[in-house]
């Protein structure tokens, strides 16, 4: 762990060696909401948060952010099969003046600074999805380096670079052109790529900067060298992210039946009495818009649940719905026998379950999902786990993600 430390860092609570910042504005003007967009998957924010993780040199990471739909979904990365992974990742809130189009990044940390004891600190821009564990790790070996303060990323470049002189003529700056080297002779130089920069809690507050005194650049991949601001970087570094293996699930099969559980599910999952002990369940008028959608792309809709009461019924009704299996015990076996009935190949069948007798069911089917308050051995199964919790809209949630991808 990084020694680097002084009694003058500490603050109130416990003092942490190496944290992680993340600052994530709400407010992008040329991609609405891109720390969020999918990319290779998963949220852009998630491949820098899942470096962060997994760099054995930060304790703790925090994602810093003015946007409550940001916040929701960096927490649900606590969820499914990366519960432990991204236990370290607490979101934390950010003024409006931090989080402005003005503001530079330093204001953020310094707000974050003032508030939190720590001893060292790396900033990760979220805007590059190509960081990678191993490149944190070399950053933090080379900031134990005798005499050094601070640390960025860098990426080798071999360019010919011009500039104009005041008479608007233009010469070389790094090179003889009468003298024109080979490439894989030329030593080129450094760009600073923006993927995460090293310093201690007591710099960055005496200098209100990232950088200062002795410096070492740690270079990164030349690949790193594009961060994601303008449309035409996401499309190139989604390329490049596929080229190098950094890919989650992303794509939805064609679906042709839409198949829930209901407790859990459609409903909180509450079983509420009224005074003359009639059971009574709350149900989320958006997933029954979600159902109309699937209806009006031709996609079977259905229930099947391991109760067998007449409420469930009368809500299917209601819903228009194709299906419905009651007092279900085996739900793959079911799925199986719907589908052999209708002709529909079980590839073609989503299906979203929140307990473990929706297991086999969600594993079974092409596209598998799961509400954000499952338990945690059905999250694990899951393709897909919703931010929405059972009786919040789950349903309308995945059905929006199914019809992305429809053509």
């Amino acid at each position: 762990m990084c020694r680097k430390s002084s009694e003058e860092n500490k603050g109130p609570g416990v003092t942490m060696k190496s944290i992680a910042f993340i600052p994530v504005r709400g407010g992008s003007k040329s991609i609405p909401l891109k720390n969020i967009k999918n990319i290779c998957g998963r949220p852009l924010v998630y491949w820098t948060v899942k470096a962060a993780c997994e760099c054995r040199y930060i304790e703790k990471i925090y994602v810093s952010t003015d946007s409550s739909e940001i916040k929701n979904t960096v927490e649900g990365f606590k969820s499914g099969s990366d519960t432990e992974l991204f236990s370290k990742v607490e979101v934390v809130g950010r003024s409006a003046e931090s989080a402005s189009d003005t503001a530079s990044t330093e204001s953020a940390m310094l707000e974050f600074a003032a508030d939190h004891s720590f001893e060292n600190i790396v900033l990760i821009q979220a805007t590059s999805p190509l960081l990678l564990s191993e490149d944190l790790d070399h950053g933090f070996e080379a900031f134990e380096s005798e005499g050094v303060d601070s640390v960025l990323s860098v990426v080798p470049q071999k360019r010919f670079n011009w500039e104009k002189d005041a008479e608007g003529f233009s010469r070389p700056i790094n090179y003889d052109f009468y003298h024109r080297p080979r490439r894989q002779e030329f030593d080129g130089y450094y760009v600073e790529n923006g993927a995460f920069y090293i310093t201690s809690r007591k710099r960055l507050l005496e200098t209100g900067n990232r950088l200062s005194g002795n410096i070492k650049a740690v270079e990164m991949d030349e690949d790193t060298f594009f961060e994601i601001d303008e449309p035409s970087d996401w499309i190139i570094i989604e390329a490049l992210m596929k080229k190098r293996g950094l890919t989650a699930e992303t794509a939805v099969p064609e679906i042709k039946m839409f198949l829930t559980d209901c407790d859990g599910c459609l409903t909180d999952g509450g079983m509420y009495y009224s005074e003359k002990g009639d059971e009574l369940k709350k149900f989320n008028t958006r997933d029954g818009m979600g159902f109309r959608l699937l209806r009006e792309k031709g996609i079977v809709t259905g229930i099947i649940t391991s109760e067998d009461v007449d409420l469930n019924r009368r809500r299917a009704e209601k819903l228009k719905l194709d299906i419905l299996e009651s007092g279900c015990r085996d739900k793959a076996a079911a799925i199986k026998a719907i589908c052999k009935e209708r002709g529909i190949d079980v590839r073609n069948v989503c299906y979203i379950g929140d307990d473990i007798n929706d297991i086999a069911a969600i594993e079974l089917v092409g596209y598998g999902c799961a509400p954000f308050d499952a338990v945690p051995e059905t999250k694990n199964v899951a393709q897909y786990v919703t931010r929405a919790k059972g009786g919040e809209g789950v349903i309308r949630e995945v059905v929006d993600r199914v019809l992305s991808f429809c053509t």
